[in-house]
């Protein structure tokens, strides 16, 4: 407490010192790579933003990323930045082109932050501007100016290249995730046509925009009907019903993928719904509609307002000042084109209706069912203790989810015991299943609210009805690390992509990674994930050092397991590689047995047959 509050306590910080000081209010969170809104993919966002901004106005139609352990490189082949203004604009908040509409009429990055922010936070940072056969270099520390170049004569193309290194004392134990990279890339081809982006060499490219993207994204899953893709003034939208559960979207403002949704989205779901009822002149429930939709909106908007400066989630209402409304443009479009392809296609319009009845059908189906199984949720919910919550949800219960906001699923007292005690109340929750989850592939979506421990956990997550009201943003499987950990984390898996795969495509779903090994001496003890690190260990520490294996959760004292829950967390998120169908991927792993997935759990089984080797 400050007892003398005077002039003496007022500070003015510049503007690096600000960025560094309270990161968090321009790139979001800090992470380590595990999640796809890490604020490592979001200084490389802010970069490219910019690049792509260049090509809208009609310069530059291909951009080079290159993305090594630490360092990131992009150069663009646009105008370049002024020569006389480099500094400054990777440099001086509330600097840049964009406040100039004429020249950046739909912009995507309009405050002047985003570069600012990638030098700041930073621990090497390089600017080259090329324009008109001159080239201007600066270079940077921690947003700091150490090297100021004279402009130079230069034979390059004209365009701009930004070199990189995030601060590894900022963002702790970083590392760049291909699966997340390529689809950052991916998303900005989809709504660029004709650009070209390379990616550590890989070209990406897109003819048919978010045709493309729904396509590309649904290789070998099941559609029901062709996709329907339709493009007006300012706008693109796509789509097509799949057969999994779920609802899939994707929504774009200004090229910017708003992952959070916002006005765009809202009047589209909405629009969707109201034109089908129209054309069918049938008032169908809104679930059944959207049940296993895959679409995608894509709007260009003037000066566009986000909730926030990572700009996942929109919050304009106007297409721009003093222009239409947002929704009603939204709505307009898409309720009299899609009308009007429905009208031209009555085959894939008849397609779509078998899809809305069999919905409508299944829904019917467990209405008594899931009536109990809700009945029995609540009553649970006072009387037992699976679900330790955390203060955030104390006063709502269905508190829309908070980004730090993680709820861990795990199994027996024990374990649950060690993640409450040595859990963060505030934002880190914990629910305790009873024994080994039902195999359920294969299984219709009664089956949740039948099995009691399923019924439990999606009222948990308030996942019941989609994602819409998710209460946690990291959902974490936390098992042993024996035979049996292994075994529940494979079944909790099956019923995510089973019933919710959304989860897992929108990033949510994660595996706790606890050591497996501490070593110590007198004087030191470290913590190992693996064999290699044990070893390592073993070497630095020397004389003989006593080494503990652990097994399960609930062997790790609680004041322990706190470092390897809070900044010391270790996730791997679970992801979708390119290509594989959940289905397919259901079917390999949990149907029934295939000489294919004998051989291949018997060329995974190298350490035990070593093992058996040695004995032998």
């Amino acid at each position: 407490m400050i007892e003398n509050y005077n002039e003496d306590n007022i500070r003015s910080l510049d503007w690096k010192e600000h960025i560094r000081l309270r990161p968090g209010m321009y790139i979001g969170k800090l992470g380590d790579g595990t999640s796809q809104d890490d604020g490592i993919y979001v200084l490389i966002k802010e970069i490219i933003d910019n690049s792509i901004d260049e090509h809208i106005m009609g310069y530059g139609k291909t951009i080079d990323v290159k993305v090594s352990d630490k360092q990131v490189e992009i150069r663009d082949y646009g105008r370049g930045i002024p020569l006389g203004k480099v500094i400054e604009c990777v440099s001086k908040i509330n600097t840049g082109g964009k406040y100039d509409t004429k020249a950046f009429q739909k912009s995507v990055g309009l405050n002047g932050v985003g570069t600012k922010a990638a030098n700041a936070l930073s621990s090497y940072f390089r600017v080259e501007s090329i324009r008109d056969g001159k080239i201007k270099i600066a270079e940077f520390e921690k947003g700091e100016l150490i090297n100021n170049q004279r402009i130079k004569p230069s034979k390059e193309r004209n365009g701009t290249r930004i070199v990189f290194i995030p601060d590894a004392s900022i963002f702790l134990h970083y590392h760049f995730l291909a699966e997340y990279l390529e689809g950052q890339i991916k998303n900005y081809t989809y709504l660029n046509a004709g650009l070209t982006i390379k990616l550590n060499g890989e070209k990406f490219h897109s003819d048919h925009g978010l045709l493309d993207l729904i396509m590309d994204s649904n290789q070998d899953s099941e559609l029901r009907y062709p996709v329907i893709h339709l493009k007006g003034d300012d706008i693109e939208i796509a789509l097509t019903h799949g057969i999994e559960y779920g609802e899939t979207y994707f929504s774009f403002v200004n090229g910017q993928n708003t992952t959070h949704g916002g006005t765009h989205l809202s009047a589209f779901r909405e629009a969707i719904v109201k034109t089908i009822r129209d054309y069918f002149k049938k008032d169908f429930n809104t679930s059944d509609i959207r049940a296993s939709i895959i679409a995608a909106i894509s709007v260009r908007i003037q000066e566009p307002v986000f909730e926030s400066q990572t700009k996942t989630k929109l919050g304009s209402i106007l297409m721009a000042p003093d222009g239409p409304n947002l929704r009603s443009y939204i709505i307009d479009f898409v309720s009299r084109e899609l009308d009007n392809y429905l009208h031209r296609n009555t085959e894939l319009a008849a397609s779509l209706l078998k899809r809305i009845q069999q919905s409508e059908r299944e829904r019917k189906d467990i209405a008594g069912i899931k009536k109990l199984a809700n009945q029995r949720a609540r009553k649970a919910n006072l009387h037992n203790k699976k679900l330790r919550d955390c203060r955030i949800h104390y006063n709502d219960r269905k508190n829309a989810r908070n980004h730090e906001s993680m709820l861990f699923i795990t199994e027996g007292d024990s374990a649950s015991g060690s993640l409450t005690k040595a859990r963060d109340v505030q934002t880190q929750a914990v629910f305790s299943l009873r024994g080994k989850p039902l195999n359920c592939f294969g299984l219709r979506k009664k089956i949740v609210y039948e099995n009691e421990e399923f019924n439990l956990l999606q009222h948990a997550l308030n996942i019941e009805s989609g994602l819409d009201e998710l209460r946690y943003n990291q959902v974490i499987i936390s098992t042993d690390a024996d035979v049996d950990g292994m075994h529940i984390r494979l079944l909790l898996l099956t019923f995510f992509l089973q019933f919710y795969p959304d989860l897992v495509r929108q990033n949510h779903l994660f595996i706790l990674e606890t050591p497996l090994f501490r070593v110590r001496n007198k004087k030191s003890t470290k913590y190992c994930y693996s064999e290699e690190e044990k070893q390592q260990a073993m070497s630095t520490l020397g004389s003989d050092p006593e080494v503990t294996r652990f097994k399960g959760l609930g062997e790790i004292s609680p004041s322990e397991f706190k470092q390897f829950i809070s900044s010391e967390i270790r996730l791997a998120p679970v992801l979708l590689k390119k290509g594989n169908s959940i289905q397919s991927i259901l079917q390999y792993y949990m149907g029934k047995n295939t000489q294919e997935r004998q051989a291949f759990i018997i060329n995974n089984l190298r350490v035990e047959k070593d093992v058996l080797d040695y004995v032998a």
